[in-house]
């Protein structure tokens, strides 16, 4: 990055602390944050069994994460995610969330929560709820024991078990996200939501995304929402709400059940025109589409002064190349991941 440019009058930063607006109106007030790329899980739809990491070197450290984050925050985010990988792995990772609590205490970020596998939550949940975290997504995507070590490889839903329960006994809302499998978890749906809804936990669906070369052919898991849906009304009332968490889930009521039902279409209903989200990875690269390979650089900026205008600039010369959309395809006819990132070094 050329941070002389990020000076230039040229540029025409907007002032410093003001709403940040992409070039379609769009205001952004939700950041990911990765704070690691590593995880205890190799789940087959996230990353080959055999990763190689980004060394530790390359990793903003806690405290740069912190000013990064923050000066996000007094650009206009309201709400901020946590992300990995797995973020309960990186050392001291509660030294980050702990000051960044600061901005629940002062009214400047409305929320301050985790996407997590949840098998270190039954060590973290009474911190995690004394820094003013309310509300953890927990990625689980069977209750069957032997399927969950299958598609995560090396995990244990007891320990996950565990983790929930803890997590709900120190007072913390916990949304469940399954990535819908064909051939792996699509008979057993039903169960879940039935499972999630009676212990009071909302549950949204995800369509797999093509995103990193894994082992398997993404083709053969895809399974449209559309088509788990459709199946879904027939057996039970499904009645569209107007619930939003911030993210890009539409939601559903389940009137049997009394839950919510939320699904994310990236690939057959993308949630493009509403995005207000962007995704900073561990090494401080800014993407501003998850779908998209255009990226900036913040670690430059971020090192280069101990003051916030280089940065500042940089995000919002970054934002001002937000895109429309994002172009993810899966098809017998496209082999490749439409983006060659792993999920993991994105943050989910």
């Amino acid at each position: 990055m050329d941070i002389t440019r990020l000076l230039d009058p040229a540029v025409s930063p907007v002032p410093f602390g003001s709403e940040m607006m992409d070039p379609f109106g769009r205001s952004i007030t939700y950041l990911r944050v990765s704070v690691t790329d590593r995880c205890d899980f190799r789940c087959v739809y996230c990353m080959a069994e055999d990763m190689t990491f980004l060394p530790k070197r390359d990793l903003l450290s806690l405290e740069e994460l912190d000013r990064l984050a923050s000066c996000f925050v007094e650009k206009g985010v309201k709400r901020l995610r946590l992300t990995g990988g797995e973020p309960l792995v990186r050392k001291n990772i509660m030294h980050l969330i702990r000051s960044l609590s600061r901005h629940l205490e002062s009214g400047a970020l409305e929320e301050l929560t985790l996407t997590t596998n949840g098998s270190q939550l039954a060590r973290f949940a009474p911190e995690l709820a004394d820094c003013g975290v309310r509300r953890l997504n927990v990625s689980l995507d069977t209750l069957d024991p032997d399927k969950f070590r299958q598609i995560t490889r090396w995990g244990e839903l007891d320990k996950v078990m565990a983790g929930i329960r803890a997590a709900q006994a120190a007072g913390i809302g916990i949304k469940l996200n399954a990535v819908a499998l064909k051939g792996f978890n699509d008979g057993e749906i039903p169960s879940m939501i039935e499972w999630a809804h009676g212990e009071g936990i909302d549950l949204t669906l995800i369509e797999t995304m093509p995103m990193g070369e894994i082992d398997e052919d993404r083709t053969d898991q895809y399974l449209p929402l559309t088509q788990v849906r459709a199946d879904l009304a027939e057996r039970w009332t499904l009645r569209d709400i107007p619930y939003k968490t911030g993210g890009p889930a539409r939601y559903v009521e389940v009137a049997e059940t009394g839950g919510r039902l939320g699904f994310i279409t990236p690939m057959s209903h993308n949630f493009c025109e509403s995005c207000n989200r962007v995704r900073i990875t561990c090494t401080g690269t800014l993407f501003m589409c998850l779908g998209q390979e255009d990226a900036a650089d913040l670690r430059a900026p971020l090192r280069a002064s101990e003051g916030n205008e280089l940065l500042s600039n940089a995000i919002d010369e970054a934002i001002g190349r937000k895109p429309k959309g994002h172009d993810f395809v899966i098809d017998r006819a496209t082999r490749k991941p439409s983006v060659s990132r792993h999920m993991s070094v994105t943050g989910g």
